[in-house]
């Protein structure tokens, strides 16, 4: 299969932290959304793959080329667009486009001057007097104006309000419309991924939770709740994570059939959203 990112048995070890063989592929025409709780080894990920820290182990291909030794000719066809902004702040737009434009071989002036007025972007004010949501969009021009087949963003949203991240989130299922490309989307605000990714890539203390499609995900889950009394050691066997309290419980299951036929009308069966798969999933058993 032509996988568009491709990581193997990728391993960083720190002093308190360890990414221990972590294994994803990605396909084109896809947006994948990466999760995980803070300190599970996203932007570490992220940096490997960018070739901006060193791995001690496994293998990084994008574009079916090795992220070291093709690192140029890869960066050369990625978008990358982190949470922050790094252009230069006393500079207008059409100044820094002027830096930016000439490290892309495939750099389009016509495609960049569209998406600054698309965007709404004002080539008149210098980029420190840019909103937030603002610079995300310019980031984005920049990315999609050198024709990068593969857009990877760290924590893009965080700090947006609804209207800006709901334009972002149009911006990115329009760029996947060209089946060519794919966005891989690193964020903590998973309702966005549920609007917009195909397949949810989970992480929990730099090990690989699941990697699968977002809707069979989904359907492989589900939230339990009941009154306390219901759980033994037998049945919390059956749950991946449980939350309690004087009012009864919640909990997380994998296996639907099996807790529906053990506690039949006795529980309320719900669909589970990403958030709860991964909060139970990270914190296991919680009183409150």
């Amino acid at each position: 299969m032509d996988y568009i990112l491709e990581v193997k048995n990728l391993q960083k070890s720190y002093k308190e932290f360890e990414l221990e063989n972590l294994s994803f592929n990605m396909e084109r025409g896809y947006i994948m959304g990466f999760i995980g709780p803070n300190g599970a080894g996203k932007s570490t990920t992220i940096k490997i793959i960018m070739n901006l820290i060193n791995r001690d182990g496994g293998e990084v291909k994008v574009f079916g080329k090795d992220n070291i030794k093709d690192e140029r000719y890869i960066k050369n066809k990625i978008g990358f667009v982190y949470d922050e902004n790094y252009y230069y702040e006393e500079l207008k737009l059409e100044e820094m486009k002027s830096i930016i434009a000439p490290f892309y071989s495939n750099w389009s002036e016509s495609t960049f001057q569209k998406l600054i007025k698309d965007f709404g972007l004002s080539k008149t004010k210098k980029i420190k007097e840019l909103s937030k949501g603002m610079k995300m969009k310019l980031s984005l021009a920049v990315a999609l104006s050198h024709d990068a087949e593969l857009i990877i963003m760290d924590e893009p949203t965080s700090g947006l309000d609804p209207v800006f991240r709901s334009e972002i989130l149009d911006i990115l299922y329009d760029v996947i419309q060209d089946e060519s490309k794919a966005v891989f989307f690193s964020t903590h605000i998973t309702s966005d991924l549920e609007r917009i990714a195909d397949y949810i890539t989970f992480i929990n203390e730099g090990r690989l939770v699941l990697s699968k499609p977002k809707d069979e995900i989904i359907e492989s889950y589900a939230v339990i709740k009941g009154a306390n009394e219901l759980l033994d050691a037998s049945s919390r066997k059956e749950f991946i994570g449980i939350k309690e309290s004087r009012h009864g419980f919640e909990a997380l299951t994998s296996n639907v059939e099996r807790v529906r036929s053990l506690f039949r009308e006795r529980v309320l069966i719900e669909r589970p959203t990403l958030d709860d798969i991964m909060l139970y999933t990270v914190r296991r058993s919680v009183n409150v």
